[in-house]
């Protein structure tokens, strides 16, 4: 990726030498590697769509059903800690693309669940390793491919956040792909995933062109070595992030996995295809409240992670009688709302970590980002397991009392001051 130029002093032994000069930056390379993280958010969100299906055409439990999305975290978890500290050591390249390739052979598996359900279990289990190697070296590789020197002219905000808006769109559109062939398709526990095999197929040809990006250990003075090798501030990360990141995808799984159960008696033969709709709504809010986070960002960070925390808390205090009365309608307009939290939330961690993180440890601080939002993909399970003893509607209006209390120690923790963004520590 460099060009031979001659190089000309003026005077002195230099004249005439050859030198090694950059080549110019390629803009695209950040959002051809982002493509995978649209496949990873489609991975996650097709087989959420199908729960209805799956208990319908193939028998299983309710229990069942819902179990193989805590197993999906199960694998998730270890693959965003590992793939961390991998794409730090190895580089984001060779983790992003061979976690593409568990991916694949992931939803492979799911499909052999058409004919035996058994290979369900693994098939789930190897989506969230898949999905969490993706995301913690991906999401790295995005970032920096999206800044100076590859494209100079994204905003350090803006780059930080490019993989979770790919994110949120594999989120919206694999769950909506996957209940409509369902709904009208033959063999829907088949044909359903194979939009992802052509697209995460599509996703690895894009990106395998694009150059490793870790940064390197020794860098000349004057290139950055400072920010590079600059302490890691801990107290400050999670003092901004523990507060936070849990409700990233706690709001959203109530949204998309809770409700369209609670609400769905009225919808006679369209169960597959409200769950797929409610499945696109969260995150599709998640991304239109964008353009706000930015605002918000760019006058104090830490006020859009008090934005999304309220946003949640209403999300949550909309979704209480949305379950009580049984209204789907009423009920995807809390799931929009709980998107909106999400894609506030999201933009803040992401954004924080971003310039908090020395660049040779960005994989590994965003995996951890990653694995604390992921811990909130369990509150569907805990409100299930409440439910009999409090009442779904009473624990939703818990959830709202929650957020606003995690709202109000993230501010005690991180004050929003005037005076434009704070400054990050070294």
């Amino acid at each position: 990726m460099s060009t031979t130029v001659k190089h000309h002093a003026s005077t002195g032994p230099a004249a005439g030498v050859r030198a090694t000069a950059p080549s110019p930056p390629n803009r695209r390379y950040g959002l051809r590697v982002a493509w995978t993280m649209l496949a990873s958010g489609w991975s996650a969100n097709q087989f959420s769509a199908l729960l209805g299906t799956y208990r319908t055409e193939a028998g299983l439990s309710e229990s069942s059903a819902t179990g193989l999305i805590a197993v999906y975290v199960v694998g998730l978890i270890p693959g965003l800690l590992a793939g961390g500290p991998l794409a730090d050591r190895h580089g984001r390249r060779p983790v992003a693309l061979i976690a593409l390739g568990v991916s694949l052979l992931s939803t492979c598996l799911l499909m052999a669940g058409s004919a035996a359900t058994w290979w369900l279990l693994p098939g789930r289990l190897l989506t969230g390793v898949g999905a969490g190697a993706l995301l913690a070296a991906g999401s790295a590789w995005v970032k920096e491919l999206s800044s100076p020197p590859y494209d100079p002219d994204t905003s350090p905000g803006a780059a930080a956040k490019r993989s979770g808006m790919f994110v949120s769109a594999g989120f919206a559109s694999g769950g909506l792909a996957a209940s409509l062939i369902a709904q009208w398709a033959p063999y829907p526990t088949l044909t359903a995933y194979l939009p992802h095999l052509v697209l995460a197929a599509g996703a690895g040809a894009a990106a395998f062109g694009a150059p490793e990006s870790r940064p390197t250990r020794s860098r000349p003075a004057g290139e950055g070595s400072a920010a590079a090798d600059r302490p890691f501030p801990r107290a400050r990360f999670w003092r901004a992030l523990l507060p936070v990141a849990p409700w990233v995808f706690a709001a959203p799984t109530i949204g998309f996995v809770t409700l369209p159960g609670l609400v769905d008696g009225g919808l006679a033969g369209w169960r597959t295809v409200y769950a797929g709709v409610a499945t696109a709504v969260v995150p599709g809010a998640g991304l239109a409240v964008q353009p706000l986070a930015r605002r918000l960002a760019t006058r104090h960070r830490p006020a859009t992670g008090v934005a999304g925390l309220l946003v949640i808390a209403a999300g949550f205090a909309l979704a209480a009688p949305a379950a009580a009365q049984s209204r789907p309608w009423l009920a995807l307009a809390a799931a929009a709302v709980l998107g909106a939290g999400y894609g506030l939330t999201l933009s803040f961690g992401l954004t924080e970590v971003a310039a908090l993180a020395p660049r040779a440890q960005l994989a590994r601080m965003t995996s951890l980002f990653w694995t604390l939002a992921y811990t909130g993909m369990f509150t569907p399970y805990v409100v299930a397991a409440l439910a009999t003893t409090y009442g779904v509607p009473a624990l939703l209006r818990a959830g709202a009392l929650l957020a606003v209390l995690a709202c109000g120690v993230f501010a005690l923790l991180n004050p929003v001051r005037r005076g434009g963004t704070r400054r990050s520590r070294g």
